[in-house]
């Protein structure tokens, strides 16, 4: 014969002080570990959003980003000669040579200002090659002129990009023409220019970082891929550009290794909070344990009875722990990139298994911290219980 659950609920509710307290605790445990899940979540996304599947990235030989490749117009030019490569209605191969630099400006979070990533191209097939990007502000800045289009999220979190308005780097003044719109990938955290005016401010008119291109079909992108990287003429390397932006994720790494280790320290301090209750409470009701046990209730019945109990307590924090962290979702942050050494902004992302893995959680902070109390309940004497006062 089991206690009846109501049991349970009643007792949490007679000493619903502490039973908010030791709540509070796991829920505090619970939001940590949430934060840094939806931290991660949101950065991984923003990078598996940018790649365009058919998109191939093509840099210099052993180069790990744009930023440190040197790619330059005569291998471009061979490049656009290689079979498989998607042609436009022109017939012309859709092939974008671009430069990566990157420049400081003004950050609301940052005193002394953040790196943010600069991209030179050409508007065709610069554009053709990432169709989900549109302008939401302005225009799209025009061939042979010095004018930018920033993402919206550096202008968001940069005061000095802003529509209208003029940027200082290389050899001028850069007027911002408009704000582009890339939904939640990384592309948001990039400038775009004209090529040779990018290049030219910068003296790299022949050596550039990388070339976008667009495979015939996605089931030729891998046969394509080793076709490139197999040339010794070319001595390129190549990916998929979904690929590359997933390899740049790693970033979040050492801040999901850091979050897990803290929530993890701050779950044994909530368990101990939790043993502790249940211990205070087997104390508290030792007749009643007793008294349960002339009813003809089982030692395992008492011990499934408390632990029920501090699960529930520890379920109860749980919740509270998702609904502290849920105005985090969507909301945006950056954090600098080891790879491009500029920032990338994303935005908070709380999904339904991240809150399951947040009540998973608790419950283990429960199970684990109720365990012994229950235990000492369900060994009591039934005459030593009924004596205690």
């Amino acid at each position: 014969m089991t206690l009846p659950f109501t049991y349970n609920l009643r007792n949490l509710w007679v000493r619903r002080t502490t039973t908010l307290m030791t709540a509070l605790g796991i829920a505090l445990t619970v939001a940590v570990l949430l934060s840094i899940l939806a931290l991660v979540a949101g950065l991984k996304n923003a990078f598996e959003a940018t790649g365009v599947p058919g998109n191939v990235l093509v840099m210099r030989q052993s180069a790990e980003s744009e930023l440190s490749s040197n790619f330059t117009r005569v291998q471009f030019q061979d490049l656009k000669l290689q079979p498989g490569i998607q042609r436009d209605g022109r017939g012309a191969p859709l092939a974008s040579l671009e430069m990566v630099s990157t420049l400081l400006l003004e950050s609301i979070d940052y005193e002394g200002g953040i790196n943010i990533s600069i991209r030179g191209l050409k508007p065709d097939p610069g554009f053709a090659l990432r169709p989900v990007i549109a302008i939401a502000q302005g225009r799209w800045f025009e061939a042979g002129k010095r004018e930018i289009t920033v993402g919206k999220n550096v202008a968001r979190r940069n005061p000095e990009a802003q529509l209208g308005k003029d940027l200082r780097f290389g050899k001028g003044l850069w007027r911002v023409v408009g704000i582009f719109d890339a939904g939640d990938s990384a592309a948001n955290s990039e400038i775009w220019a004209d090529l040779d005016q990018l290049c030219a401010d910068d003296n790299r008119c022949d050596v550039l970082s990388s070339a976008l291109v667009r495979a015939d079909s996605v089931a030729n992108v891998e046969p394509f891929i080793k076709r490139l990287k197999d040339d010794q003429r070319l001595k390129v390397s190549a990916m998929t550009e979904n690929r590359y932006y997933e390899q740049q994720s790693s970033s979040a790494a050492p801040i999901q290794f850091l979050g897990i280790f803290i929530a993890v320290v701050m779950a044994a301090g909530s368990s101990f909070a939790a043993m502790n209750t249940m211990y205070a409470a087997v104390a508290r009701r030792s007749r009643e344990i007793g008294t349960l046990r002339v009813l003809g209730f089982s030692r395992g019945a008492v011990l499934l009875g408390f632990l029920l109990e501090s699960v529930l307590l520890s379920l109860l924090g749980g919740a509270l722990g998702c609904v502290l962290v849920l105005p985090l979702n969507g909301f945006t942050t950056g954090i600098g990139s080891m790879i491009t050494f500029a920032e990338v902004a994303f935005r908070f992302k709380i999904t339904p298994e991240i809150m399951m893995t947040g009540m998973l959680f608790s419950l283990a902070i429960g199970a684990i911290g109720g365990l012994l109390p229950a235990a000492a309940a369900a060994r009591k004497q039934i005459l030593e219980a009924l004596r205690d006062i």
